[in-house]
């Protein structure tokens, strides 16, 4: 629930940057010199660009959710097996064997978005975001029913 609302609170921000970093764009753009029109149009793509990612961010991360409910209510939700320390870092030899596990789940069944999911949760336990999100966007796929790359 913390994450949701950190989200929310993250993304209301950048939308208000958004509406204020576009107003002076247009406000460039009004006053009507070659200068100032060329900056606002270059103020102009930074939220648009912002607004571009904001989206794709959102439906991943909602993509993500469905996959998650839909293998919670199949009871398959990956249980966190990572051994940590006293100071909460991950044991990396307890990482290793989880990820050989995970990685042999996905090698023999690589069609599977429940492996490809899991996989995901253990890069993200392991903080390994990129891994976690290629894994993660390789499930939604599959899962889509789309074929996916590499």
């Amino acid at each position: 629930m913390r994450a949701k609302i950190t989200y929310a609170v993250t993304a209301a921000v950048l939308v208000v940057y958004f509406v204020l970093a576009g107003g002076r764009g247009v406000v460039l753009i009004r006053h009507g010199t070659p200068l100032t029109v060329a900056f606002g149009v270059a103020v102009l793509v930074i939220p648009l660009i912002g607004v571009w990612f904001l989206w794709k961010n959102t439906q991943f991360v909602r993509r993500a959710n469905r996959l998650a409910a839909e293998l919670e209510a199949e009871g398959g939700l990956p249980v966190d097996e990572l051994v940590r320390t006293a100071g909460g870092r991950i044991d990396r030899d307890s990482a290793d064997e989880v990820f050989a596990r995970r990685k042999a789940e996905t090698e023999d069944s690589p069609d599977d978005w429940r492996c490809w999911f899991r996989l995901a949760v253990a890069y993200h336990d392991a903080r390994d975001t990129p891994r976690a999100r290629r894994a993660m966007q390789r499930a939604i796929a599959l899962h889509a029913g789309r074929p996916a790359a590499g």
